[in-house]
């Protein structure tokens, strides 16, 4: 999570949904073709979808740079970027449900796209709302899970590309289980990022709500160990506590 390089493989990552997305753009504005035909009476949802997963999917992957993180550029990209993923996330609901299978498709793979969206919509939702709460914490692991969902799109091409070399084009169940394997990669990347994430994350404004609300300064267990000792001139080190309360 450290290297100043993730944001740009995570780029790398989203590069071919997002030019697939684009090429998709392109087509609603030609005559209506049996591809497109699913989406020429209603292209609203499949613009906010392709607009959103986009914005998504660029800006979130640089506020994992540990530089920009530590800047007011992750707040205020934050406010782009989650309102972003939202619209991604309940389109891909709204187009699963109304929009009629594509060619290939069927209940297995419309299934995984509304489980995994709606999972996608519950890690945006909670990541906000332990932000408002100053819970940094959870915070950044919700928004891990939600925007490792919204790029498993690109693992899809990755996990999907083998199977299309060594075996040909897959479709029906071989080809939503191709996909959900994808999702489930995805997520168990950020379960495992979330994990090294949260053992470091800060909990500074926690622990000085809580002083204030004990009314007694924190003492380290170090300072507690070596109050009352003898120090090398043959006193005792008695005034830990004042000193630590001083410094607060």
């Amino acid at each position: 999570m450290r290297t100043k390089r993730l944001p740009a493989a995570l780029v790398l990552l989203s590069a071919v949904p997002i030019i697939a997305g684009a090429a998709r753009l392109t087509t609603l504005a030609a005559p209506v073709t049996a591809e497109n035909a699913r989406f020429a009476a209603a292209p609203v949802p499949i613009v906010l979808h392709i607009v959103g997963a986009t914005v998504f999917s660029l800006l979130g992957a640089f506020q994992f740079s540990p530089g920009l993180r530590r800047s007011s550029w992750h707040r205020r990209a934050g406010r782009i970027t989650l309102p972003c993923g939202l619209i991604a996330a309940l389109s891909g609901l709204w187009m699963t449900i109304a929009y009629p299978d594509a060619p290939g498709d069927g209940q297995l793979l419309a299934t995984f796209r509304l489980v995994f969206g709606t999972l996608m919509v519950v890690s945006l939702v909670q990541g906000y709302r332990a932000i408002r709460r100053r819970d940094l914490r959870a915070h950044r692991v919700w928004m891990i899970r939600g925007y490792a969902i919204g790029v498993a799109a690109g693992t899809q091409v990755v996990v999907t590309l083998p199977w299309v070399v060594v075996f040909g084009q897959p479709g029906g169940t071989t080809r939503a289980l191709l996909l959900g394997a994808a999702w489930v990669i995805n997520l168990g990347i950020a379960e495992w990022a979330g994990r090294r994430s949260g053992q470091s994350a800060p909990h500074r404004r926690t622990r000085t709500r809580q002083s204030l609300v004990d009314g007694q300064p924190r003492v380290s267990r170090m300072s507690a160990r070596w109050a009352g000792r003898p120090s090398g001139r043959g006193r005792a080190v008695d005034d830990g506590p004042e000193r630590a309360g001083s410094l607060g």
